[in-house]
């Protein structure tokens, strides 16, 4: 009884001693959660973030969640905020519901390119928003990654020149006001739907189409329930690798370093794995039966601009940012 005694108090004193020579007291949990597929490269990204933490050994181990299994989609930035989640892959919609001056981000045409989006978002602008986030929000955004140019693809095909001729498409979209105005700018009849009903929505007929980049449509094998993909690049889109605020404060220099270094090293991997599959996509699209047409834009840009201009949620925008995002070079 007493070697069993001791045996257990030295047992505690090495686990003790050990945790500080570790520099951590116990190890902490992450959990990471995405809507996005997990073929897709956000997914494939947080499982190299999940592995660079690990692997540095810090105390803090890393739980992912692809396709929507943890937090249903829309849910997780509340969650975040109550504590109930730890990270998350958030986008400016998400954000704009929060804080309606920054709506502008969720406009259709924004952004011209990649090129465009990352040199607003890794400068003064993007330097700007993720301190408003932290602030008003208590979310830290730790990187910023490109989830793709958006495209619409149909279940059944049909001539589409201008937005005139999506008139009464149904056509899936995330939940939110200015993802419904954003339907409403490519001139479909948007239905709030999420990621993981979309397959079989489409192949029932209960929705006409989704839209998406074309990565998300791939890996998500939406082209076996789709006759056509209509290249509108509609939106050039980020997505946000962001931790509570409350728990990032909560972890010591180290842990927040190599997390940050983590968070950025997959996104990097993310977007490199994407551009170069946008490259190849539309052949392979081709070679799978699907109808893939590229088209004016002029139309549906005016359309954009028509809509955005008579809405009364974009009152509340930042003018001046939207100006500054427009001119960044």
């Amino acid at each position: 009884m007493k070697l069993g005694c001791a045996l257990r108090a030295a047992l505690v004193v090495a686990a003790t001693l050990s945790a500080i020579g570790s520099g951590h007291a116990a190890d902490v949990t992450v959990r990471f959660s995405t809507a996005a597929p997990p073929a897709d490269f956000l997914a494939k990204a947080l499982e190299a973030f999940k592995a660079e933490v690990e692997a540095a050994n810090v105390g803090v181990k890393v739980e992912t969640h692809p396709a929507s299994t943890l937090f249903r989609q829309g849910t997780e930035v509340p969650a975040l905020q109550r504590g109930n989640l730890e990270m998350s892959t958030m986008t400016t919609f998400e954000v704009g519901q929060q804080m309606a001056e920054y709506g502008l981000f969720n406009r259709a045409y924004l952004f011209r390119d990649y090129d465009h989006l990352r040199t607003v978002f890794d400068g003064p602008i993007g330097q700007g928003y993720r301190r408003a986030v932290a602030d008003k929000m208590g979310i830290e955004i730790l990187s910023v990654a490109y989830l793709g140019t958006r495209q619409v693809n149909l279940r059944q095909k049909r001539s589409v020149k201008a937005p005139g001729d999506l008139a009464g498409v149904k056509m899936r979209m995330p939940a939110g006001p200015e993802w419904l105005l954003l339907g409403k700018a490519i001139g479909v009849s948007p239905v709030p739907l999420g990621m993981p009903e979309v397959y079989l929505a489409l192949k029932t007929g209960s929705i006409d189409g989704q839209e998406n980049p074309l990565s998300i449509l791939n890996a998500a094998k939406f082209y076996e329930v789709s006759e056509q993909v209509v290249l509108i690049s509609h939106m050039v889109q980020p997505v946000f690798f962001d931790i509570a605020k409350p728990f990032w404060d909560k972890l010591t220099a180290e842990q927040k370093a190599v997390l940050e270094r983590a968070a950025r090293n997959a996104a990097k991997q993310n977007d490199t794995g994407r551009l170069n599959d946008e490259k190849a996509i539309v052949e392979a699209l081709k070679g799978r039966g699907l109808a893939v047409e590229a088209i004016d834009l002029a139309p549906f840009r005016a359309m954009a601009d028509k809509v955005y201009g008579e809405a009364d949620v974009t009152k509340a925008w930042n003018a001046g940012l939207t100006r500054q995002v427009i001119d960044a070079r």
